[in-house]
């Protein structure tokens, strides 16, 4: 028992210096861990440069903090198929254009598409980039910068099935596109079409290629990207529509930093490198030549596009999967490690508050034993989904700001806390009431027995419990994805959209969690024996 005692004693000792000392600065830097892992530079583009320019800003500017979801956003901002760990992309480019023009540096900050909105109004960064549609919907939410590119919803169909290459066509068909969007709306109003949304876009492309579904309406870069780069897909018909993108601001703040946007994006149309940029991602089209009045027609190779085709065209193989998944491996550890921190550290917390709630609904006075009962039963009936988003983006209302990492511990460990308090309550109840009466015979306080008597038998009835909750804890922490934690699940979305390989990344991300989790069910087994041992030995006594 003592044993035990001190294995508890150590590991909540290491999880509480932890989540005290090292993991708020850890979590804070975070989000700027794409951005500071590269050195300022010159502005090239595709290149990892954030501070640029010898502009007004100056050397000492405070920097520009902008946020995309970078996990599957092929072309606006992702990772390099050729090197996972560098960021690239049209939109990357434009905000390492905006940074030179600026005099200013730009620092990346990733998030969740759906947070993308809610981590803007909290202020966790300045804007957002991120293929954002400039339209009367989005812009009662957020304010806009000018438009920076200009564009047309495209078809993509497969080469065998149906060929339908303008809207009515579609009549009769399964289509696909991205939720919320223009292309959405339009598909809303065509006849006898069943419209399938989506989260993300590799997704979309993936049904489709499968045959789930007969056409995706899509904006054109996405359909660029996405379909012309599959033999078994390809663009239909003429460009539909127009579309708009333009950088989101908070509603009503950052006026400021909106116009020298505005001031920069004006001065790299007339410079010529906007169109660039555009230019070497073969995506200057003839919606923006008509927008800025720009025909010239610069003899610029496109470069990033055709350095993005022979990526995707050199990963057939298993030489060059197997090598692929080599340069997986540093991403996986150091998103394991940030598993393996928000679990440890969540469910020390869990473990001390169920215990606490299992106790006072037992033992202590009435009005208490109510508050954690309604404690339990309310966090058990709501989405643990719902209680992270309201822990990081709806505390701030009320003056309460918390980290990423802090709060995606406190959301985990308050939410297990609630399910250990039931398994508590179940192992307290088990232990024959003639163990507390023989403790207080022994002049022991009621706290006494409980301490010394109940609880540690209740502890060695619960600890397979325990060790399944663990486990459970350990893969929810994928849900802490949306307050802008990189962690496993995360990180596998990013690496499966990049390279359209689920099945391969699938296996090594969940052979890393069931590395994760394997050592700590055996170490609750030892502690088992360990703790079973001395009454083994008593039941073998004549």
């Amino acid at each position: 028992m003592e044993h035990a005692r001190r294995v508890l004693r150590w590991c909540g000792g290491a999880m509480l210096l932890w989540l005290a000392v090292v993991c708020p600065g850890y979590a804070q830097s975070q989000p700027q861990s794409q951005s500071q892992s590269h050195s300022p530079a010159r502005f090239q583009p595709t290149e990892q440069v954030h501070t640029t320019g010898d502009g007004a800003g100056g050397a000492g500017a405070s920097p520009v903090r902008w946020a995309a979801d970078a996990s599957a956003d092929v072309p606006f901002t992702f990772h390099d198929p050729a090197s996972p760990a560098r960021l690239t992309g049209f939109e990357y480019d434009l905000m390492q254009g905006l940074a030179a023009h600026m005099g200013v540096p730009f620092v990346f900050v990733q998030n969740d598409w759906d947070g993308l909105i809610p981590g803007l109004q909290r202020g966790l960064y300045d804007l957002v980039t991120c293929g954002i549609e400039i339209t009367p919907e989005h812009a009662e939410s957020v304010d806009f910068s000018d438009p920076y590119y200009v564009t047309a919803e495209r078809l993509v169909v497969r080469r065998d099935g149906p060929q339908p290459a303008d809207l009515a066509a579609l009549a009769g068909h399964v289509v696909g596109t991205l939720r919320n969007t223009q292309a959405e709306r339009i598909l809303a109003q065509v006849a006898d079409v069943q419209v399938r949304s989506y989260e993300e876009e590799t997704q979309a492309f993936m049904d489709l290629a499968s045959g789930r579904t007969d056409a995706i309406l899509i904006d054109a870069p996405i359909a660029k990207y996405y379909g012309q780069v599959n033999p078994v897909l390809r663009l239909v018909g003429a460009p539909i529509g127009r579309v708009e993108y333009g950088m989101a601001f908070a509603k009503g703040r950052n006026t400021a930093l909106r116009q020298q946007v505005n001031t920069a994006l004006a001065a790299m149309r007339r410079d010529g490198t906007l169109h660039a940029i555009l230019a070497r991602w073969d995506l200057w089209t003839p919606e923006m030549a008509r927008s800025l009045g720009d025909t010239t027609m610069p003899a610029i190779v496109p470069v990033a596009w055709n350095a993005y085709v022979a990526a995707q065209q050199g990963q057939n193989g298993w030489h060059a999967r197997l090598a692929r998944y080599v340069t997986f491996l540093p991403q996986l550890g150091h998103a394991a490690w940030l598993t393996l921190l928000v679990s440890l550290a969540a469910m020390v917390l869990a473990v001390g508050l169920g215990m606490g709630l299992a106790l006072a609904r037992l033992y202590g006075p009435t009005p208490v034993a109510w508050l954690a009962t309604l404690y339990v039963e309310t966090v058990r009936g709501t989405p643990l989904l719902i209680q992270v988003l309201f822990i990081f983006y709806g505390l701030p209302e009320f003056g309460i700001s918390l980290t990423p990492f802090v709060a995606g511990v406190l959301s985990l460990g308050l939410n297990y806390g609630a399910y250990e308090a039931e398994n508590y309550r179940a192992g307290l109840q088990s232990v024959p009431p003639g163990q507390m009466e023989a403790a207080l015979a022994l002049n022991m306080t009621h706290a006494q027995a409980l301490r010394h008597v109940v609880v540690p038998q209740a502890f060695r009835l619960v600890m397979p419990v325990m060790t399944n909750d663990f486990i459970s804890l350990l893969k929810d922490s994928s849900l802490v994805s949306v307050i802008t934690l990189t962690e496993l699940t995360q990180t596998y979305i990013r690496l499966s959209s990049t390279y359209f390989d689920y099945v391969g990344t699938g296996i090594m991300v969940g052979a890393t969690y069931l590395l994760l989790g394997l050592p700590f069910v055996r170490l609750a087994r030892i502690v088992e024996r360990r703790l079973a041992a001395p009454h083994a030995r008593q039941r073998l006594k004549p």
